[in-house]
């Protein structure tokens, strides 16, 4: 059945970030990318508002089977929009990867070199065109030693993907006669392929709360330290940044608001911040420490350094120090109550 110019609009403007207009047209690598990246990270949704109608008649070219005629032989051009988008759905990939697969052994040198190439790949295979998944792996794990424990190892290695990648481009061979796929199963792998991306990082972020508030409010301060000459701008950048808790407030009724609020004020303030991480490094723990570990660690440090027991001269300061770090964390892991 041919395909409709004005259904794939409609899907496109329904669900045009996760991709339901690919789907439509059978170009499935293309809609997998869309739901992961939701549609490009916003800007490839937009851009296909005039690409649809060449999508639309790429579809129907293959359904009549008109693609068979193409020669396969010839090298595909080269598409800068396309390498520039391997290049930064690899470091994407990358980065989800540091997220939630860091905990993993050797993963420097194998799951992360894995998952960026396979960020490239997606996007090589878009369309039709397609490369080399065993070269472009290859030329990961071939990279990733170099960069080895380096957080920002994701960007070498997808250059370095993408332009493999891009020298071993060749058309999609014609699909043989009778096997067109139904939708069902299609949508099966396709959400099989969306699970299989998103478990980890769920996993990491649920499970993880502190590590991901720490980055998050360090990213806030950041940012609104950028403004400290203009204080009104700030103040503006930070009501911005925390409208959704306030509609949140609303929408609950605002009874906890102000407990609330402060607590989510002390968080952007880097000098709270600051002063919780300064607490960890006096019980000697990680960003990530559980309250268990801050009990067990507070309790033999407090053995360790009560005046009772330690004759030294700095014992009565520091453990009134281990004393203080612990009431600062453990005000931070304490359930809030509100009203």
């Amino acid at each position: 059945m041919a395909k409709s110019v004005m259904v794939a609009y409609v899907l496109w403007a329904m669900g045009g970030p996760l991709g339901l207009h690919h789907v439509y047209l059978g170009r499935d690598s293309h809609a997998l990318l869309w739901m992961l990246t939701l549609g490009g990270f916003g800007f490839g949704w937009v851009r296909e508002f005039i690409r649809i109608p060449a999508y639309v008649g790429e579809a129907n070219q293959e359904a009549e089977k008109d693609r068979k005629t193409r020669p396969t032989m010839v090298l595909p051009p080269v598409s800068p929009v396309r390498f520039v988008g391997q290049v930064f759905v690899g470091i994407y990939f990358g980065t989800m990867a540091l997220i939630g697969l860091n905990s993993l052994s050797l993963f420097y040198l194998i799951v992360l070199p894995l998952c960026v190439g396979a960020g490239v790949h997606l996007v090589s295979c878009i369309g039709q065109q397609t490369s080399d998944l065993r070269k472009t792996l290859t030329t990961c794990l071939i990279t990733s030693p170099i960069f080895y424990g380096s957080s920002l190892s994701p960007l070498p290695i997808s250059l370095a993907a993408s332009v493999t990648a891009a020298s071993h481009r060749r058309h999609r061979p014609p699909p043989p006669p009778g096997s067109s796929q139904k939708l069902g199963p299609r949508i099966y792998r396709l959400g099989l392929a969306w699970l299989a991306f998103s478990a980890p990082l769920g996993y990491s972020i649920f499970h993880n709360t502190t590590a991901t508030l720490y980055y998050l409010s360090d990213c806030v301060a950041a940012l609104l330290d950028m403004f400290w000459f203009l204080p009104w701008l700030r103040n503006v950048f930070e009501y911005i940044l925390l409208m959704p808790y306030r509609l949140l407030c609303v929408i609950t009724g605002g009874g906890y608001y102000e407990d609330a609020w402060r607590r989510m004020l002390e968080i952007l303030l880097k000098d709270y911040t600051e002063k919780e991480k300064e607490a960890l490094r006096v019980l000697s723990l990680e960003i990530e420490a559980s309250l268990e570990d801050i009990t067990r660690s507070y309790r033999e440090l407090a053995k360790t350094w009560h005046p009772d027991h330690n004759p030294s001269k700095d014992a009565e300061a520091m453990f009134v120090k281990i004393n203080e770090a612990y009431e600062i964390l453990l005000r931070r892991h304490k359930p809030q109550k509100f009203k």
